[in-house]
């Protein structure tokens, strides 16, 4: 049988751009083995990650309103999520109903904290 790709395929050379100065790539070739490979070498501190406040949450509201929210939006994506199951077929359908009975799980859990909350007064 005759192999149409020779072993090992013939690979022309890689090319190379004769304006890239040869000590650059050798610096940062080193400065990438080194961040990597040499755990003593100082790097640079990463600094951290302040969270954005755009979708911060008032303090002041109250845990029942959270509540609330937080059921209303899981019965919303409980039911989402069943309009797409209807659209889907085999291994993708039972991953959707796996994840339409996590939803509706925590909705009830969301319900029974109300039903347990009890109101001042």
């Amino acid at each position: 049988m005759f192999k149409v790709t020779p072993n090992p395929p013939d690979i022309g050379s890689v090319p190379y751009d004769a304006s890239i100065d040869p000590r650059k790539l050798q610096e940062a070739a080193d400065r990438a083995l080194d961040f990597y490979l040499n755990p003593g070498a100082t790097k640079t501190q990463i600094p951290p990650r302040k969270p954005s406040t755009i979708f911060t949450i008032d303090a002041a509201v109250d845990d029942e309103t959270l509540l609330v929210e937080a059921c209303e939006s899981l019965a919303s994506a409980s039911v989402l999520v069943s309009e797409l199951t209807d659209l889907t077929d085999g291994p993708r359908r039972q991953t959707m109903l796996v994840l339409q009975r996590v939803i509706m799980l925590d909705e009830l859990a969301v319900n029974r904290v109300l039903d347990n909350h009890q109101l001042p007064g």
